[in-house]
């Protein structure tokens, strides 16, 4: 037989479109093309598979080899390939038989020696293998998180041990779900002393998913607050896990069990923060998809990293559109962010430098559309060495986990989803008025001048806020106490 196919996965953003290796065995003078949109690496599995299949004590066929990668317009890029590609030419040479190949899928990448080399994206990999009703052989270093889906994955070291199982000598061994790594522990909210506000409006945040600002002077414990947030939102459903898995898998980052929490530099690049690239990688924001984006010193980003975010807070999903592909992350998360009241930080007080022009100028990088869509803004005021002294430690992570679980599983039960979530007509089936709420809403939107889309915003918080106090109805209290939180988009925040 001199053609044979076998089937590998390619990479696509989180999805494994089906590839089809074929490979023909011709006469004339020895060659070895391939073809099918190959990127370089994809070229250059040519001295791979060949010093593979040698070390591997086959024999290399002397004859015109041609792969064909289809669909031909699927950009193939990396080392993936090159396990199929070696089985190919050896079913297409008869050392191996080809009616084993056709209910298996073959990703991994070949060392000269014959070994396979772990490839990223070997999730989204077995997913898509699954629905096919074919086996997935993998090598063993990425079987394990193959093996995170029920679908059957099979542990690889080289290729002679993958022959050995297409000839039926020795069946490779299932792949086994790695259960032994270990959660990072996250930092307890008990370490952060007074700053009450600031600590009920981070349980407010976890509650319900609503974004967050924290703004103050320097050394306030802006970052310490936002760094033990994931210590208080409840873990990861099952799906959720397999959402985050798939996307860390893509990226070739190694898989994590609890929320993430990305916390980009302040110098990082709109393409770092959205993805990109010739190869679509996710980038900051689909990393810290279902969990906790954190902008250190927001006004410091480039402006047009920041007005980038502004489609993703809205729609929870990134589009990164290419010559050649367009692929879309997902990039649900919470927005975190921090900053001074002014360039130097300390605005208010005798030391503060700063004119009206240069504290206008710093506030200005942050737009009022971008504002609109940041539910809470709060103050983190600074404290005295007396009150750091005389202020208790404050209630541990856990505790105030439970009340942010509990106040999820009342929105869940209600309405299928978190209140941060709630969109268009939900709203207004979710989050009824009564004549003196609404009245209350009415005319301090007016007054302090939010747009629409902060009317909104106000009405999800109280909505969680009333969650936590175990009420049915929203009360004049969580209107009240929602327009508190939001102090940088009032039409009268002229100063802090």
């Amino acid at each position: 037989m001199s053609l044979s196919i076998t089937y590998a996965r390619a990479q696509l953003g989180i999805h494994a479109p089906l590839v089809t290796v074929e490979t023909h065995l011709a006469n004339g003078l020895p060659a070895f093309n391939i073809v099918g949109l190959p990127e370089a690496a994809v070229r250059e599995s040519r001295d791979r598979v060949r010093s593979a299949i040698v070390n591997s004590h086959f024999e290399f066929p002397q004859r015109r080899i041609t792969v064909n990668l289809a669909p031909a317009d699927l950009p193939k890029a990396g080392g993936r390939y090159d396990l199929a590609i070696a089985l190919g030419i050896l079913a297409a040479s008869g050392q191996v038989p080809g009616d084993a190949l056709e209910q298996h899928e073959f990703i991994g990448e070949l060392a000269l020696s014959g070994s396979l080399r772990p490839i990223p994206g070997a999730l989204p990999a077995a997913i898509a293998c699954g629905d096919c009703d074919r086996t997935l052989v993998i090598s063993a270093e990425s079987a394990s998180e193959a093996a995170l889906i029920d679908t059957p994955v099979k542990a690889a070291t080289s290729l002679l041990q993958v022959c050995a199982q297409l000839h039926g000598r020795e069946p490779l061994p299932d792949a086994v779900s790695d259960d032994t790594l270990e959660e990072v522990l996250c930092a307890d909210l008990a370490d952060v002393r007074g700053q009450l506000k600031a600590r009920r409006a981070l349980e407010v945040a976890a509650a319900g998913s609503h974004n967050l600002l924290l703004y103050g002077p320097p050394g306030t414990g802006k970052t310490m607050l936002a760094s033990r947030l994931p210590g208080i939102l409840p873990p990861l459903s099952e799906r959720e896990l397999l959402q985050v898995a798939a996307l860390y898998s893509s990226a070739g980052l190694a898989r994590i069990r609890q929320r993430p929490f990305r916390a980009p530099h302040h110098s990082a690049s709109p393409t770092a923060l959205v993805g990109g690239g010739s190869d679509p990688r996710p980038g900051e924001i689909s990393l810290a998809h279902r969990g906790v984006l954190f902008l250190d010193e927001m006004p410091e980003f480039p402006r047009a990293a920041l007005e980038i975010l502004r489609e993703p807070l809205e729609n929870g999903e990134v589009r990164i559109s290419r010559a050649r592909a367009q692929v879309t992350f997902p990039a649900d998360f919470q927005l975190v962010a921090a900053m001074n009241p002014c360039p130097c930080g300390y605005l208010g007080e005798p030391r503060c430098r700063c004119t009206p022009d240069q504290i206008h100028r710093y506030r200005n990088k942050l737009s009022g559309p971008l504002l609109d869509r940041i539910d809470m803004q709060v103050e983190v005021a600074s404290m005295s060495a007396a009150q750091l002294q005389e202020s208790p430690p404050g209630e541990k992570s856990a505790t105030v986990r439970e009340r942010v679980r509990a106040a999820r599983e009342i929105q869940l039960r209600r309405q299928g989803k978190i209140n941060g979530e709630l969109k268009g007509s939900e709203l207004d089936e979710y989050c009824p008025l009564g004549k003196a709420e609404s009245a209350l809403l009415r005319v301090s939107v007016e007054k302090l001048g939010l747009s629409a889309r902060s009317y909104h915003r106000v009405l999800k918080v109280a909505r969680t806020l009333a969650d936590l106090s175990g009420q049915e109805n929203i009360g004049t209290a969580q209107i009240a106490e929602a327009l508190a939180y939001r102090n940088l988009d009032r039409k009268t925040a002229v100063s802090v």
